[in-house]
């Protein structure tokens, strides 16, 4: 197994471990129960970490990490074709009808 991010958030490691098994990369979290212990030992030693479970699998994991980090931070919020909400850029549909953002495959 071999580390390939550490977040001080819980939310963000899932996230991102969701983003690596949908690309069929199998990986662990480690850590996601140590907050109890902060203050004990360096706050960063409790942050959680994520591990892929092959190691050659992990420069393609953190390529895709890159990316999902990446395109969050330079997104800009879309207005849904359907039905006209703003939608913010870590949404890859809309949260009021579920439609693609314009210009996407499945976009009607």
């Amino acid at each position: 197994m071999r580390k390939v991010h550490t977040a001080e958030s819980l939310v963000e490691i899932a996230h991102l471990r969701n983003v690596l098994e949908s690309e069929g990369i199998a990986c662990v979290v480690r850590n996601d129960r140590l907050g109890g212990v902060v203050g004990e030992i360096p706050f960063v030693e409790c942050w959680p970490e994520l591990w892929v479970r092959q190691p050659g699998e992990s420069l393609r994991a953190r390529a895709l990490i890159d990316e999902a980090l990446q395109s969050v931070e330079d997104g800009e919020p879309w207005t849904c074709p359907r039905c006209g909400e703003e939608v913010e850029p870590q949404f890859s549909q809309c949260w009021n009808c579920a439609a693609p953002p314009p210009g996407s495959e499945g976009a009607r």
